[in-house]
């Protein structure tokens, strides 16, 4: 479709773009270049019997209109002024709602994946497109704009991890529509509600504290800054709302973030690498544009940095301004030497993902332990009538406790399986300060929410007796930090278990916790794939005292990245490594606690 011969101010600005990217003239990282390489070869097949869908240029004008036409920009120097999309969001835009259905003429992506640096104006365009989804957003038969559908009712939903990131768009939104001639006619725009003055509905901002997120209807979705989301939640019952209007469309937007191990966000972004990769199966309704310096690119090199930043493509005061900003910022993370600092320019300026810290017990090996987790009923299969070690970590009563258990298998690997408890009364309060969803965990089977205030012992109690009647496991030994753990390991003792106390200085903890790396580094681990002690293992620092012995622990003492359930596993692992060959099983390990 496009070739030497095209005569480029011909081209619809989407596809110019593309070419653009594709051909070399503009710089881009993989991610970009695979995602305008997907819009050329879709041009060449559309309106084709495997591929039922047409690129419609009055669709894609309509959408550049209304910016250019009815917004204005509410931020920064250019306050005011009517919105020109640059070329980077005209190709952006003109993709996702330029593609359509071939015979209905309804909207060909129904979620679309964007990510860019800090700076490059997501805010801003996600404010007009929730305003378009109140007055502009229709549906008519390609190349016809004389017949549109509207929706009844329009609902549009901003999305945020808290309530104050959602109302961020939304008071955009309004700030956009109140400075608009256009727009007011259409809209009531008021201090707390935003509808539609002769269709109704509404433009809401919706974060996890808004009661009824999942009752809705919504046409138009976008979920704000989705690396800071600490589950997919909102994500999945907005989604399930789709189907009751024409063409629902989700946007995502965001930057790279930190906790790259455990966030929702980083996962959609691995899956979408992989899609655009060729190496899982292309989803032919889902837009990707990831924006981000690439693997092998310097982060000092300035040239680099648009990759990441396409506004940078722009010679404007605003561009020129941001390029300062990333200066600054480069400077500032680099000449200090902190490593918080430089990991905050890596995620926000250039979107690059980062772990939270330098120290990570499993730092870059993750994805090994993910890749040595069976299912939940492979695995009890594999451990059923065989011997454990059963660890405990018993922390503050209004926190997570853990409960570990190793065992050794016949072919001369180890399996471990942790469960979770803490009191419902705190599970919402530290579902909010650690950022992942304990109750639906609890709902899946990984941890356990004790009645009260406090963990009730009594329901581990009753876990791991359990585990011994119905899994059939024979437990050797309880190994415990005696912090908080004497008298309710006594209990156990009077009802005929065997247990140990633990020290938990590094004399004790060193061999097993570099043993349990090893092991998974050579695969011979196996576990249930337990999120909740993913993400534990996840959030352990690797400390060390002078002679090279480590321990681990949480980044810092009060620091809601809990290591629990780790911890438990370690306890057990101490007595498994060495279980048939100790001579005195009673005999308690002690050991000196070191100062670091």
């Amino acid at each position: 479709m496009l070739d030497s011969s095209t005569n480029w101010e011909d081209v619809h600005p989407t596809h110019r773009y593309a070419a653009e990217i594709v051909s070399g003239l503009r710089l881009s990282c993989k991610m970009e270049w695979l995602a305008c390489e997907r819009h050329l070869k879709d041009l060449q097949r559309q309106a084709t019997a495997s591929f039922p869908y047409v690129f419609d240029e009055s669709r894609a004008d309509r959408i550049f209109d209304w910016f250019e036409r009815c917004c204005r920009h509410v931020r920064g120097p250019m306050s005011g002024e009517l919105i020109q999309l640059l070329p980077f969001q005209k190709f952006d835009l003109g993709s996702v709602f330029g593609w359509v259905q071939m015979d209905s003429g309804k909207r060909r992506f129904k979620k679309a994946f964007h990510m860019r640096a800090r700076g490059n104006v997501k805010s801003t365009e996600m404010s007009g497109l929730a305003l378009y989804g109140m007055c502009g957003d229709c549906v008519y038969p390609p190349g016809d704009p004389t017949f549109k559908r509207y929706e009844d009712s329009p609902e549009v939903e901003c999305a945020a991890v808290d309530k104050g990131q959602a109302k961020r768009v939304w008071v955009d939104a309004q700030k956009m529509g109140e400075a608009s001639p256009d727009i007011l006619k259409r809209l009531r725009i008021k201090k707390t509600y935003i509808e539609h003055a002769a269709r109704g509905g509404f433009l809401r901002p919706l974060s996890k504290e808004t009661k009824n997120k999942d009752s809705g209807a919504p046409c138009i979705v976008i979920i704000d800054e989705y690396h800071a989301h600490p589950s997919s939640e909102i994500v999945d019952v907005l989604h399930s709302g789709f189907g009751k209007r024409l063409q629902s469309l989700m946007m995502i937007i965001s930057t790279a973030g930190k906790d790259a191990e455990n966030s929702p966000c980083k996962t959609e972004y691995d899956n979408l690498c992989k899609m655009l990769n060729g190496e899982n199966a292309m989803s032919e309704t889902y837009f990707v544009m990831i924006r981000e310096i690439d693997k092998e690119d310097d982060p000092h090199d300035e040239s680099m940095w648009i990759k990441a930043n396409p506004i940078l493509q722009s010679n404007d005061e605003y561009a020129q301004g941001l390029l300062n900003e990333i200066r600054d910022a480069h400077d500032e993370a680099y000449n200090s030497g902190d490593p918080a600092k430089i990991r905050e320019f890596l995620i926000k300026r250039v979107n690059r993902w980062q772990a939270d810290s330098e120290n990570k017990y499993m730092s870059g090996i993750m994805d090994k332990w993910k890749a040595l987790a069976v299912p939940r009923d492979a695995f009890l299969d594999l451990v059923r009538g065989l011997e454990t070690w059963n660890g405990l970590d018993l922390s503050k009563t209004t926190d997570l406790t853990g409960s570990g258990f190793v065992f050794r298998l016949p072919d001369g690997r180890y399996a471990v399986t942790a469960h979770g408890f803490m009191p419902d009364e705190t599970a919402t309060k530290h579902e909010h300060s650690d950022r992942v969803p304990y109750r639906q965990w609890a709902e899946d089977g990984w941890c356990t929410l004790t009645p009260g205030s406090v963990v009730d012992y009594g329901f581990i109690k009753s876990h791991i007796q359990n585990k011994e009647v119905k899994e059939t496991w024979h437990i050797q030994e309880v190994c415990y930090d005696p912090y908080n753990a004497t008298h309710f390991t006594q209990d156990l003792e009077a009802e005929g278990y065997v247990r140990v106390e633990i020290r938990q200085g590094t004399q004790t903890l060193s061999e097993p916790t570099k043993f349990f790396r090893e092991l998974v580094l050579k695969g011979l681990i196996v576990h249930d794939g337990s999120p909740l002690l993913t993400w534990c293992l996840s959030n352990a620092v690797e400390v060390s005292d002078n002679n090279g012995n480590i321990k681990l622990s949480k980044k810092h003492k009060d620091d809601s990245q809990r290591i629990d359930l780790i911890a438990a596993i370690i306890n057990a692992m101490v007595r498994a490594m060495v279980g048939e060959y100790t001579v005195d099983i009673n005999k308690h390990i002690l050991d000196e606690d070191f100062s670091f």
